[in-house]
């Protein structure tokens, strides 16, 4: 049921530092061949400092932990590709489907491989307008479950950020400002709103995920890592583009999984491309800070 490259097992078995990939991000993030070329980059910048990238995803009944060349192309061009979240992943393996994981799946077979670093562009959380919907990501509740530490660049622009972060303070998941006492609010540096806590380090990271497990809790890190000040889109004006985006969408009565994928095409049009742009940065810095926190934690 799974499959570990050849690079990844190694690894593994050597105790080497690994950092785990999402492939959402090719499949329901980026457009081609940007998706292709982006998820290349981030296995060539985590390999450049000193880890090994295992990128994940659903084959043909089997979770693949470090794919191919072929096999991401595969995922690229398929048009029937399903998102897998923690609910759906037995589903997919048992029919044989195509899936990419999302940040919950990413970080349950992360969990279970041994693999306690994961890079993503932003987790999800809880959406606007949650009050009557009920919708928030199960990114959140495994934060809460799987001990793996997540670097993201905060949680995606399109949700409500502070009851996103209500709710990772309720499951008790540490929400780190990396080099910042403000929580970033993906395309943005800043959101307005305070980061619980505060690294400045990877060693630092490191540490407090140790003292976490030596207190016996087996909840996830979240690392908020800002994009790059010349990538960044600035929160206000970020702002009028998503509510933009978002009414939108409740016009077409779009919602559920399709939701995202839906904002963030609709924000793609709207900055003229200028959002796809901060995507790869950020998604770029946020591998390059997950290796380096991986060497860490792997020298303790």
């Amino acid at each position: 049921m799974i499959f570990y490259a050849p690079e990844v097992k190694a690894a593994l078995d050597a105790g080497r530092p690994i950092v785990a990939l999402e492939t959402t991000i090719v499949t329901h993030g980026m457009p081609y061949p940007i998706n292709v070329r982006t998820a290349r980059s981030l296995e060539d910048i985590i390999r450049a400092e000193g880890a090994v990238p295992a990128t994940i995803a659903i084959m043909d009944g089997t979770i693949l932990i470090g794919i191919t060349d072929l096999e991401l192309e595969r995922l690229a061009h398929a048009g029937d590709v399903r998102k897998l979240s923690r609910a759906d992943l037995a589903d997919a393996l048992v029919k044989r489907q195509l899936g990419a994981t999302t940040v919950a799946a990413t970080m349950l077979i992360a969990a279970r491989a041994g693999i306690r670093v994961f890079a993503t562009g932003g987790i999800g959380g809880v959406h606007r307008g949650a009050e009557r919907t009920f919708d928030a990501s199960a990114d959140l509740s495994e934060l809460a479950r799987s001990p793996v530490t997540v670097v993201c660049a905060g949680a995606k622009a399109i949700l409500d950020l502070p009851k996103t972060l209500e709710v990772l303070e309720t499951l008790g998941v540490p929400a780190i400002g990396y080099g910042t006492d403000t929580f970033p609010a993906f395309y943005s540096r800043e959101s307005g709103l305070r980061a619980p806590l505060r690294c400045d380090t990877p060693e630092e990271v490191a540490a407090l995920v140790r003292m976490q497990r030596a207190l016996g809790m087996s909840s996830g890190v979240l690392v908020a890592n800002p994009i790059p000040h010349a990538a960044e889109i600035p929160f206000d004006e970020m702002q009028t583009y998503v509510d933009a985006a978002i009414a939108a969408a409740d016009e077409r009565g779009i919602g559920g999984k399709e939701l995202t994928p839906f904002l963030l095409g609709d924000v793609l049009e709207r900055t003229g491309g200028r959002s796809l742009t901060a995507n790869v940065a950020l998604v770029e810095n946020n591998a390059r800070l997950a290796a380096r926190i991986a060497r860490a934690m792997t020298a303790a």
